[in-house]
């Protein structure tokens, strides 16, 4: 079988204004994503992240109190915060 994340454990989730990425390894499970933005960071649904569940603006906010760096985004605009993309 192969591995979706091509070995990394990273995977992404497309929206229309904005692209989340989860790094599973580095998840430290503090939840200030579910407790951030529940409708868009939701355990028991699949997939459990729907970036366009909110505004873009709202999912950047919450990726960055990650404390663990495992998720990360992109913005379909080109906004960004410096260290926050994935590579």
């Amino acid at each position: 079988m192969s591995d979706p994340t091509g070995g990394t454990g990273r995977r992404s989730y497309e929206g229309r204004t904005i692209t989340v990425t989860f790094e599973a390894g580095r998840c430290r499970h503090a939840t200030e994503c579910v407790r951030g933005l529940p409708e868009v960071f939701d355990t028991a649904r699949r997939p459990w992240i729907r970036p366009d569940a909110a505004d873009a603006a709202r999912v950047a906010e919450v990726v960055r109190r990650c404390p663990s760096g495992a998720l990360r985004y992109e913005r379909a605009d080109g906004e960004e915060e410096p260290g926050r993309l994935s590579s």
